[in-house]
């Protein structure tokens, strides 16, 4: 029998006057920071009754303050082998704790509609035992919460498509099935209900940009005072670096670091993968830079900068004088997107381009240029065969030749940092 696990956000102290471990429940400083109402809370020194107090009283009222009530309807002690249990196992994984806050919220919105679905005869379906969830109460689960009955303005009920947030909460499943079981395959079921269900991606495509709505964004960027934005759109443009990366992994010793000064180090953390970018053409017997408004805009940001994040907001913490973070302590980024929101606007650009659409269209321009599949695996750290059709050795070479061919396709030469 596996020894019980300690629940999420408890933690032990060795008490030197009670010579014995005491059990405390904490708030993690993430959710504190965006206004956790939980209390810390002492447990005990007794290891069971301690992690029972945790599993009944705090973790479900930390539980529900995190998915805004979506968890309220699940049952605080789970029966083990039930769709309930697995979603706790999942929780309860490494691979679910490390996840960032933004993803968790996704998944929990997704476990929160499936597990609380009423079947025919009232129960949960959550409460359904794992072996008793085949293929085809799959598929009919997803067909009964992809639309929900809503009254209209006038009282008339409508029934609205939620196929997106269906099709998301199948995923969230799926995934959930596969961690569990490799955590507990003499309970999981090895056959996961939840896959190869086919699903029909049905969310909007995101639109490319075009290299001139890029410059006309950068430019806007700059006479709004929110020139970090714009010289982020440059880089996931240019370097095909996502959002989140640039705001929140992409760090001061990553450009032109001593041990390498005329290159840059790209992390993309989602695939795991690293690109160093050459930033002089490695072909040409003079320095020619390769990037020469982006690496101007850096370099002027690096000349001030000892370490940390690069990018940061335009302006400094009025009470502690510090560059704060585009990203909040949990991770989101709904605040940047508000700002680039209006930066499109005043630009006077497509509605419906998002700060995304930048590495769309760098994406695009790469595949107009004539590049080989080694140049562009070079370049996005893709890895995935859904992607590219095969996946080959990366070389600096392959990304310099690829920059050369991207920036000939442009038909407008301009200089963003004017």
């Amino acid at each position: 029998m596996k020894p019980r696990q300690r629940p999420r956000y408890v933690t032990k102290k060795w008490l030197s006057g009670a010579r014995k471990w005491a059990f405390y429940f904490g708030v993690p400083s993430w959710a504190r920071a965006k206004g956790c109402p939980v209390e810390n809370r002492a447990l005990g020194f007794e290891r069971d009754a301690a992690y029972d107090l945790a599993e009944t009283v705090c973790l479900p009222q930390f539980d529900s303050w995190r998915t805004e009530g979506m968890s309220d309807m699940v049952p605080a002690r789970t029966i083990e082998g039930t769709f309930d249990w697995l979603i706790k196992t999942y929780r309860d994984d490494k691979r679910y704790l490390n996840l960032d806050e933004g993803t968790k919220k996704l998944h929990e919105n997704g476990f929160g509609l499936v597990a609380n679905h009423s079947l025919k005869d009232g129960r949960r379906f959550g409460s359904l035992r794992l072996e008793s969830i085949t293929p085809r109460a799959a598929d009919r689960l997803l067909e009964a919460i992809s639309t929900v009955k809503e009254e209209d303005e006038d009282g008339n009920e409508v029934i609205r498509s939620r196929q997106t947030t269906a099709n998301h909460a199948m995923k969230s499943c799926r995934r959930a099935w596969n961690v569990a079981y490799r955590a507990e395959p003499d309970i999981v079921p090895k056959e996961n209900p939840f896959a190869k269900m086919g699903l029909n991606d049905v969310s909007k495509e995101t639109p490319a940009a075009t290299y001139q709505e890029l410059l006309d964004f950068v430019a806007a960027c700059d006479a709004n005072n929110r020139s970090s934005i714009g010289t982020a759109a440059l880089m996931t443009w240019e370097w095909l670096q996502r959002e989140r990366h640039i705001f929140m992994d992409f760090v001061v010793d990553h450009y032109r670091p001593k041990s390498n000064p005329d290159a840059v180090l790209v992390v993309h953390p989602k695939t795991g993968k690293q690109v160093w970018w050459p930033l002089y053409d490695p072909e040409q017997r003079e320095r020619v830079p390769l990037f020469p408004a982006l690496m101007a805009r850096l370099d002027a940001i690096r000349s001030n900068r000892i370490g940390g994040l690069m990018l940061v907001r335009d302006w400094k913490d009025e009470k502690k004088g510090a560059p704060v973070p585009w990203a909040s302590d949990s991770g989101d980024l709904s605040y940047l997107s508000h700002q680039a929101k209006k930066i499109f606007a005043k630009a006077g650009l497509r509605p419906e381009l998002t700060f995304a659409s930048f590495r769309h269209g760098g994406l695009t321009e790469a595949g107009d240029s004539d590049m080989t599949d080694r140049e562009i695996i070079a370049q996005s750290a893709h890895s995935s065969p859904k992607v590219l059709n095969r996946y080959v050795k990366k070389t600096m070479k392959q990304v310099a030749s690829g920059a050369r061919k991207r920036t000939a396709t442009r038909t407008k030469e301009a200089d963003p940092s004017e």
